[in-house]
């Protein structure tokens, strides 16, 4: 089969490379997992031969996600919202009004996101190998350890793209095929550099689909080995229980690559499922995934013209739509929640001029499409007007799962939503990473309180929980070199730049632990460390004392 011809499309500015093949009468995106290059996926015998045989009865359409392959590549997290918009330019520059959406692995998030906000896009979704947690919690017990996932950081890091990576667990059944071997070893280089390929990761570790699951209205087949090492089957059955009338199919075998294994079962699988008569008939869906932002102004002559307008202005600039607006109380959806809350966040600082208080909460529903309002939603609404707290942004849990990648900080909140059902949900704070005062202890201890330094330290605090800012960025947004900053920092602060970075880290992590609102795990994440043990050993190091006995001694 010949390689098809490499084309791009822009999305926000970002380049996306794309393919497309096939002659079937059907369209299928895929959605790749992890990393990809959609070049080198034509030097594996493999898969051609899957392609060759998918083109028979699809047309495919094939793109590098942005950060990896031949796209752009970005050194900031990407946010779902922003993968979900990659899929929209691809389809559109494809020509394709609706598609088939087959996600692999970590692709599938992005992909089960994309069918409930988009359903009018989307014919059917096929997954194969995907997960809806990456990180261990009782609810989901499956996913890696905060220690494992650790473990991965450390490999990409130290074996980016060599046989220690470990490569033979993806494909077990072409362990011993050298060829291959060395083909996906190079496959994952071409894809992305280690630092890329870091954050992506990282970003993975942060992915939480469950909540969003029951909403996937669309012909759903789900497809994984029983014995896959990568992702274990009882994540697959997880899924398939809790996205509504899907198909989950068990292969044996214990590939996690598609193309590895028996690829004439998947194909299959795969072809049957479109030509069933619940695809062809392409049913169109009266309801969708919104995000909500309900914000109430807590007295009636506060919002005035101008204020009014503003709320019109941000609602525009981050293409929402008003769908409540009355003398205090107004309400906009948006087709993902990071619009919402960078809305929320702008909106915020901008009355604070005017003297007006104001309250926001944000949640995630399926509602209809024609009148954006269910029962659940008025719910929220008369809660957020019942709140006392003002110019503060409350969002539910299902919210903030969905925000990787956000540049936002998000603190548990005392604040329990009570639904009309009785269910009681967590809901979180969230601001913009702003500078803290857990500096001021050590200039005026430790450093000279020059202007230089005020500006290295605002810098970093306004980064605190951003775990892939580092030394690069730092001399970025101060505007000198690495030499220029590692002398000036050494002749005001005898620290080097990492150490100071993780200095004022810890020296906030302290003062978060002496609160006691969160526990150390929340801690570090807010704090920049991708893992709570190696936040431990840095705050012993730091402070001669375990995070954990910090909070005994003090309670005594």
């Amino acid at each position: 089969m010949i390689k098809p011809k490499t084309m791009y499309t822009s999305s926000g500015g970002v380049n996306i490379a794309y393919q497309v093949f096939g002659e079937g009468s059907i369209d299928l995106v895929y959605i790749p997992g992890w990393v990809s290059n959609i070049d080198l996926m034509w030097f594996c015998p493999e898969l051609v031969n899957f392609f060759e045989e998918l083109g028979k009865f699809a047309r495919v359409i094939l793109f590098d996600k942005r950060g990896t392959g031949l796209s752009d590549r970005v050194v900031e997290f990407a946010t779902l919202e922003e993968r979900m918009e990659d899929i929209t330019a691809v389809m559109d520059a494809a020509g394709s009004e609706k598609a088939i959406l087959f996600g692999h692995s970590e692709g599938g998030s992005v992909s089960v996101l994309f069918s409930a906000t988009y359903p009018d896009r989307v014919i059917a979704l096929i997954a194969f190998g995907i997960f809806a947690r990456r990180i261990y919690s009782e609810e989901y017990p499956w996913a890696p350890t905060d220690e494992e996932r650790q473990e991965v950081y450390d490999m990409i890091s130290n074996n980016w793209g060599s046989g220690a990576m470990n490569l033979e667990s993806l494909a077990p059944s072409k362990a011993q095929d050298k060829a291959f071997m060395e083909w996906l070893a190079s496959y994952f280089r071409s894809g992305a550099s280690p630092k890329a390929a870091l954050i992506l990761t990282k970003m993975n570790t942060q992915v939480d689909i469950i909540d969003i699951l029951g909403t996937i209205k669309v012909p759903t087949l789900l497809l994984q080995c029983r014995d896959d090492i990568d992702v274990k089957i009882e994540e697959g059955r997880f899924i398939a229980e809790r996205i509504p009338d899907s198909r989950f199919v068990e292969l044996e075998g214990n590939d996690h690559l598609f193309w590895a294994g028996d690829t004439k079962i998947v194909l299959e699988e795969i072809k049957t499922f479109i030509e069933t008569e619940t695809i062809l008939l392409k049913p169109v869906y009266d309801k969708k995934l919104y995000t909500f932002m309900i914000g109430y102004f807590q007295t009636v002559n506060a919002y005035q013209y101008t204020v009014r307008n503003l709320v019109k202005k941000f609602a525009n600039k981050y293409k929402g739509n008003l769908i409540i607006d009355t003398e205090n109380t107004f309400a906009i959806t948006f087709e993902g929640p990071s619009k919402a809350v960078n809305c929320s966040a702008e909106l915020v600082e901008a009355v604070k001029s005017f003297n007006t208080q104001i309250s926001i909460g944000i949640d995630i529903k399926e509602c209809s499409i024609k009148n954006y309002v269910c029962d659940e939603t008025d719910h929220f609404v008369s809660f957020i007007k019942s709140q006392s707290y003002t110019n503060e942004i409350l969002l539910t849990q299902t919210v903030k799962n969905l925000l990787v990648g956000v540049d936002m900080d998000f603190t548990p909140s005392k604040t329990i939503f009570k639904t009309e059902l009785g269910a009681s949900l967590l809901l979180f704070t969230v601001t913009k990473r702003l500078q803290s005062n857990t500096n001021k202890v050590i200039v005026q201890k430790n450093l000279q309180p020059d202007f230089f330094l005020h500006k290295v330290i605002k810098s970093i605090n306004n980064h605190l929980s951003n775990d892939y800012y580092g030394v690069t960025m730092l001399c970025r947004e101060v505007g000198v070199s690495e030499r220029q900053l590692q002398r000036k920092l050494k002749a005001s602060t005898n620290k080097s730049p990492n150490q100071l970075i993780s200095s004022i880290r810890l020296n906030k992590a302290k003062e978060l632990i002496k609160n006691g609102q969160n526990t150390i795990a929340e801690i570090a994440f807010q704090t920049g460390f991708s893992s709570p043990s190696y936040f431990s050993k840095c705050f012993k190091k730091e402070f001669a004392i375990c995070p954990s006995d910090l909070i005994y001694s003090d309670s005594e």
